[in-house]
């Protein structure tokens, strides 16, 4: 299997909800005007609590420093594992189920933390640029791993590891199983031929900036999540079947069976950036139970997508983790 560390030096920010009138205009250049910023990897996230935007260097030069604006100390590089038709073979489930037990839970193990992205397309791991060489230590048995330089992938090589890896499991800190809610709504993954976006421009504004509701804001059993990711030309949605309705439904797509998700939130309280083992303890019982899912971490919290009809099966399962974690263990 190969492994790819994408060309891009990654920054996770947030921005306040109450300061976003002070980055719409940047916002919006991002997303329609691509190339006059070239920036090349945008993901905005919009949860009750504020916006998530991970974006690359060039991207990053467009939003100011402000009282509204929390950036996350560290650069993030995106991983990503290249498709191979073997690797699936038996397994039909899709997302970071297919990277659990490769990529994430021995990441896990050697104490590397991970912010998650999945999109339509595919799924990317971030991981603290410092890491690196843990990574490429802790993955290099199972993946070929290569690095993207100027458009050119090159093999990446032993490397030395200054803090040392963790030659037993065992050894790695048992992280908090934190509380998960399950929120009502019915989400979709989609996606657009990047060339119709501004043809999409006022709905996807309307969306993303003005799209608060008085009945969205009383209804508890309901989520505000919104994602938008425009990654190296491709685009990438996930809303509610809510949002989805405000868009021309000839312009979004989605995979031929058109199925509905639902989301698992995890955290009762901000997660933070440095605990490890998040994304696995989700991961990990879906990956056994070949479930698929999407994942998407956020500035405060995470959030894994599931099929709608396995909904009730991963929320037993997840409680009975929280009861008894040995049983899971």
């Amino acid at each position: 299997m190969d492994l790819h560390i994408l060309d891009h030096r990654l920054r996770v920010t947030s921005i306040a909800k109450s300061g976003l009138v002070h980055f719409t205009h940047p916002l919006i250049k991002l997303i329609f005007l691509r190339n006059r910023t070239r920036c090349k990897f945008l993901s905005l996230t919009e949860t009750p609590e504020n916006y998530t935007v991970v974006l690359d260097e060039e991207g990053f030069k467009e939003l100011r420093p402000s009282e509204h604006l929390q950036v996350e100390s560290s650069v993030w590089l995106p991983l990503n594992v290249a498709s191979n038709a073997n690797a699936s073979v038996g397994s039909q489930a899709v997302g970071v189920t297919k990277i659990a037990k490769s990529v994430i839970a021995p990441l896990a193990r050697q104490h590397v933390s991970v912010f998650m992205l999945s999109t339509y397309q595919t799924d990317f791991i971030l991981v603290r640029e410092k890491d690196l060489s843990v990574v490429v230590r802790t993955l290099e048995e199972e993946f070929n791993i290569y690095k993207e330089v100027g458009g050119e992938s090159l093999l990446v090589h032993n490397q030395d590891v200054s803090n040392g890896l963790y030659k037993s499991g065992k050894e790695a800190l048992q992280s908090t199983l934190h509380p998960v809610l399950i929120p009502q709504n019915q989400f979709c993954v989609m996606s657009l031929d990047p060339d119709t976006l501004p043809s999409i421009a006022t709905t996807l504004i309307d969306v993303i900036f003005y799209s608060s509701s008085p009945k969205e804001s009383e209804d508890l059993d309901r989520i505000k999540f919104f994602s938008f990711s425009l990654i190296d030309g491709y685009v990438s949605l996930v809303m509610d079947t809510d949002a989805q309705r405000h868009f021309p439904a000839d312009l979004l797509f989605t995979s031929s069976s058109g199925e509905l998700w639902r989301m698992v939130r995890i955290g009762g309280q901000p997660l933070g950036f440095d605990e490890c083992g998040i994304v696995a303890q989700i991961s990990q019982p879906l990956a056994d139970c070949d479930i698929s899912a999407y994942y998407i971490s956020t500035f405060s919290f995470d959030h894994a997508l599931v099929p709608e009809e396995d909904i009730v099966s991963v929320s037993d399962m997840l409680r009975r983790q929280r009861k008894d974690p040995a049983a899971d263990a």
